[in-house]
């Protein structure tokens, strides 16, 4: 058994046991296996790992997916550099934030149109650095890195990720079906919850080199 390399902040630590209590049905486990293949790969080798999260406005799903993955590496002491973006400059979705808030997240945000958000999963950790940007944004690795595509138009519509060692479809549907829905805040915490599940099933696969 993995134990915590961090002390994550109360309610979130809540949320993560939830998260790690949900079942993962084989058809998602198949898909993750790639993705656990390639971060294994990285750790046996002592390579850098680098995953870039792709969607098509990085606002929402590509959003949830660097942030769990990001808490989960460090969960499980598995270093890894998470990073997000997409093929359109948006915003990081307010709806989204809120969701990340509800899990337990301590967020601060910095401007108003394309606002930098900066989340805390702990009291010692740097922050998560969450802005919507295009998959090249200079922020993130240009190289030596896993492209993980997180929604099928950015799949199908970016046959190329210059730099990219390797490319990884994980989708998810969009909670964004649901705006402005009686039902809106319980799907977006539902797709966080589902992200969160997943990226925590993969870093609790990883064997740590001696």
């Amino acid at each position: 058994m993995h134990s915590p390399k961090i002390n994550c902040l109360p309610t979130l630590a809540k949320t993560i046991e939830k998260a790690k209590s949900l079942p993962l049905p084989a058809e998602r486990k198949e898909v993750l296996q790639r993705l656990i293949d390639y971060i294994q790969r990285k750790v046996d080798a002592k390579e850098e790992l680098n995953l870039n999260f792709i969607c098509t406005h990085n606002s929402r799903r590509s959003q949830f997916s660097q942030i769990w993955a990001q808490t989960a590496a460090d969960y499980f002491g598995i270093p890894a550099n998470c990073f997000s973006g997409g093929v359109e400059v948006t915003a990081f979705n307010e709806r989204a934030v809120d969701s990340i808030k509800r899990s337990g997240f301590r967020v601060s945000k910095k401007g108003e149109e394309n606002p930098t958000y900066f989340l805390f999963h702990s009291d010692e950790a740097e922050p998560i650095v969450a802005f919507s940007k295009l998959f090249d944004d200079p922020i993130n690795r240009g190289d030596r890195f896993a492209t993980v595509m997180t929604c099928a138009h950015a799949d199908e519509n970016c046959p190329f990720i210059p730099g990219a060692e390797e490319r990884i479809p994980v989708r998810y549907e969009d909670p964004k079906a649901f705006d402005d829905t009686p039902q809106e805040a319980d799907r977006y915490d539902e797709r966080s919850l589902q992200i969160a599940s997943e990226m925590f099933y993969v870093f609790s696969k990883i064997s740590s080199p001696l």
